[in-house]
């Protein structure tokens, strides 16, 4: 059995497989043109057989409205890119060196979402979930701080759901996240991982 197959036959990823198979990520009907990207949701099996998450902290650079987050690799659909997939294969491959079209594969996608700030740049984001096949070698590219993997397990604990206060370009604002370490998630990403774990626990 190879890699890519033992991590398929996982019971919460092929549930989840199952799940995303049955009902499919909800498209949001747009009128075009419309901004679109996308972003991955990349899973591996632990030695210890637990789920972790790739994630990463954007690099700060004045101006990006997503400075400094945490975040899914991902970014912007551009002409050049066969599909929304395709969008988020490439984005991950440049911010993170995982290749995920050699050593992944996609089980499907969330539901699309979009800001709901004004302060944010109108866009859609389509989610889409991928499992990886053993390690990987991790770079991060100029525009990322770090990369690093997050248990699920860390998200699935109550503890680390909270509301928090953040100093916003609007002011302060009130927002549900998650904490892992050192790090806060909230925002679209925060909404992405909510919908994960919900089709997980279907």
């Amino acid at each position: 059995m190879s890699g890519l197959d033992r991590v398929l036959a996982h019971s919460d990823i092929a549930r989840l497989a199952h799940t995303l198979a049955e009902r499919p990520g909800a498209r949001l009907a747009l009128p075009e043109p419309q901004r679109r990207a996308a972003v991955a949701l990349i899973l591996r099996v632990g030695g210890d057989g637990e789920l972790a998450l790739l994630m990463i902290k954007r690099a700060t650079f004045e101006g990006d409205p997503w400075s400094g987050h945490v975040a899914l690799p991902g970014g912007r659909h551009e002409p050049a890119d066969a599909s929304l997939e395709a969008t988020a294969t490439r984005e991950t491959r440049e911010e993170t060196a995982v290749d995920l079209v050699s050593h992944g594969r996609v089980l499907g996608s969330l539901d699309d979402l979009h800001p709901r700030t004004p302060v944010l740049p109108p866009i859609v984001i389509t989610p889409f979930v991928f499992v990886l096949a053993g390690e990987a070698d991790l770079a991060p590219s100029h525009e990322v701080e770090s990369v690093f993997w997050v248990p699920l397990a860390a998200l699935r604990d109550p503890a680390a759901s909270r509301e928090v206060e953040l100093e916003l370009t609007g002011g302060p604002r009130r927002v549900s996240s998650f904490r892992y370490r050192e790090h806060t998630i909230w925002g679209l990403t925060e909404r992405v991982l909510r919908e994960l774990l919900d089709r997980l626990d279907a």
